[in-house]
């Protein structure tokens, strides 16, 4: 047997890897961190194309090159081809008639000479007038019936898309098959507003006039949209042309329908195609600037693909409420750009269509958002942006090498009882199995098991405050917050799940966050920073879990302005007032009485700031540091590790 390869052109290549989500979702967290919603970091991303698949464009660079097919469309269309090739023909006519008749000195001749001095400088008029002409020069007559078949040839054109190569050759038979066919397809929309038209009546016509449609339209809704929309360039194309310019081609157009016994069917059918797609610019002008002349047949499809790719630059913006890539047409981006552009479209496609068949984003109400597993790992992208930053020497304290409350193991064994978390010792339980007497296979009963004796290890209870304050997005320190307290919860999730963890953010008052809504946080534009109601609420949690060692960490850019009164409102006070100082630092004092150390990183250099947590030091013994926002998630995680393998 005889094999033959040669390059794969018919699409994208099937043997390359899936790109993958995952690192598309990455890409979007750093957006989302930085304040972004999950929608708009969609769309940036699309908008940028595929990290790792850089034969891939994105929605800007297929939107460059619609924009420059735009700009060479309108930069090189002159609309008035046909007219001036009419203007120049019916010239060229009279003028052939005027040197048959200069030589002949009868009075026949003069009152014909008279005649077409007498003509109207309108064209359609004058064509009209000569109409009837008997003309005495057969050059004459010739160059004018060549007017009559390229004024019927344009016309049919810009209705009927191919038309013009049908006329080519002037045939009466072949005019009386164009008016069967329209008399056809007037009948086929009749039946259709009136439900009775079917699919079998539809491939009839196309069996015997498809040859009149190049385009191939599968069913009636096909045709229509084809018919209306280069109807509607057409009337495009009479909006765009002067008042004069259009009063002109209009009068050659209804008179060449008119010679041609098409005028009443001509009005039917436009009047269906209006009735049935209203939503094209009918009638809307189109600027033009070019030199080169057209016919009216590639003057209306230069406006019909202006449009198109009009109506598909507003798709490819994406900047519309509920927009999304299912929106571009496929076919106008392969009409437009091409097949690679068809393959780049479905590459993004396939990237939003994955985000959430994985389940990394979901659609509530129209709204896009993260579920909780686009989240984790957010968190766990975090955490690796975090421990690649630390030296050599802490690296590695994120593997997790085991799991629960158990620690090291004691060497010794006993009886499985209910809420262990030990690991199964299996060996002597099958043993235990076969002592009690089971065959083979080995029966195991529950008192059959046995787990292996573990050293304790300690749990903790961890608050991390963070500031959720104007201030932190002014300083661009938000996102470094955010994305190190995913680091935190993705580091206790997968290191020290045995630990409690709770994010509570602080601004005018504070709250508990939840890590499923913590990347999508948006700062709160309200004046306060409420330390005092941070520290309340980290109290209760420690409070919950008196057997936990505390772990409190404060990320802020400011001293607090803000205390929770009795009557649970916040009140603000700038610069801060000795009450919001006083009952802060009465929570810090509560925290030391419980064992809590408190450490906090300033993301400011703040005298106040500064006088405030040295103040926190020394009544509670906790740790100061002053970290900027690209090493804030390493100071804070570093800091929790120190603190764990101290305890």
């Amino acid at each position: 047997m005889s094999y033959f390869y040669r390059e794969y052109h018919d699409g994208p290549d099937p043997l390359a890897p899936p790109y993958d989500v995952r690192s598309a979702l990455d890409e979007m967290g750093d957006a989302i961190l930085s304040g972004s919603t999950p929608l708009d970091a969609l769309r940036d991303l699309l908008r940028r194309g595929l990290p790792g698949a850089p034969d891939r464009r994105g929605l800007d660079d297929l939107l460059r090159q619609v924009r420059r097919r735009r700009r060479e469309l309108r930069d090189n269309t002159r609309l008035d081809g046909t007219l001036e090739r009419a203007r120049a023909l019916l010239d060229k006519a009279i003028g052939q008639e005027r040197a048959e008749l200069f030589p002949d000195p009868s009075d026949d001749a003069r009152f014909r000479e008279s005649a077409l001095d007498a003509l109207p400088s309108d064209t359609a008029r004058a064509v009209q007038e000569l109409a009837d002409y008997d003309w005495r020069s057969a050059a004459g007559r010739q160059t004018f019936e060549e007017l009559r078949d390229l004024l019927r040839r344009e016309v049919l054109d810009s209705q009927f898309r191919g038309m013009r190569d049908a006329l080519a050759n002037p045939d009466p038979a072949a005019m009386e098959r164009v008016r069967q066919m329209m008399s056809d397809l007037n009948d086929m929309l009749d039946r259709d507003a009136r439900g009775e038209h079917t699919q079998d009546d539809f491939d009839r016509f196309m069996q015997q006039y498809g040859d009149m449609f190049p385009e191939n339209p599968r069913n009636l809704d096909e045709l229509v949209d084809q018919l209306a929309r280069r109807a509607a360039a057409a009337q495009r194309l009479l909006a765009s042309l002067t008042p004069e310019q259009r009063e002109e081609l209009a009068g050659l157009i209804n008179h060449t329908l008119e010679q041609a016994g098409l005028a009443e069917q001509m009005r039917r059918l436009g009047d269906a195609l209006y009735a049935r797609r209203p939503d094209l610019a009918w009638g809307a002008p189109e600027r033009v600037s070019g030199e080169q002349p057209m016919g009216m047949g590639d003057a209306v499809t230069a406006l019909q693909e202006l449009a198109d790719l009009g109506d598909l630059e507003t798709a490819l913006r994406q900047d519309y409420p509920g927009a999304r890539l299912d929106d571009v047409d496929e076919a106008a981006i392969r009409r437009a750009l091409g097949r690679s552009a068809v393959d780049d479209l479905e590459a993004l496609r396939q990237v939003e269509r994955e985000l959430e068949a994985q389940g990394y984003l979901r659609r509530n109400r129209g709204k896009l958002e993260l579920t909780p597993k686009a989240v984790r790992r957010l968190g766990e992208t975090a955490l690796r942006r975090v421990f690649a930053s630390l030296d050599s020497g802490r690296r590695g304290d994120h593997d997790q090498r085991d799991a629960g409350t158990a620690g090291e193991p004691t060497g010794s064994t006993r009886s499985w009882r209910f809420g262990d978390e030990q690991p199964i010792d299996v060996v002597r339980t099958v043993v235990n199995g076969v002592r009690r007497g089971g065959g083979a296979p080995v029966s195991l009963s529950v008192d059959d098991f046995e787990v292996v004796e573990t050293e304790r290890r300690s749990a903790a209870a961890v608050c991390l405050l963070v500031d959720l304050s104007y201030s932190m997005a002014l300083r661009g320190t938000w996102a470094a917050a955010k994305q190190t307290a995913l680091a935190l919860q993705a580091l206790v999730a997968s290191k020290f799940p045995q630990d409690a963890v709770q994010i509570i953010g602080f601004s005018n008052y504070a709250r508990v966050l939840r890590p499923d809504e913590l990347a999508g946080l948006e700062w709160d534009m309200v004046q306060g920073t409420n330390l005092h109601h941070a520290l309340l609420i980290a109290g209760r949690h420690l409070d919950r879990h008196p057997d936990f060692e505390p772990v409190v960490l404060v990320v802020t850019d400011g001293e607090p302005t803000a205390h929770l009164m009795r009557n649970g409102v916040p009140r603000f006070e700038w610069p801060p007032s000795q009450e919001t100082l006083t009952l802060t630092l009465a929570e810090v004092d509560k925290m030391t009485r419980r064992r809590a150390t408190i450490n906090v990183f300033m993301l400011a250099a703040d005298d106040r700031l500064r006088e405030f947590v040295d103040e926190v030091a020394r009544r509670n013994g906790g740790r100061v540091f002053s970290a900027s926002a690209d090493r804030l998630g390493e100071y804070v995680v570093s800091d929790f590790l120190r603190a764990r393998r101290t305890r």
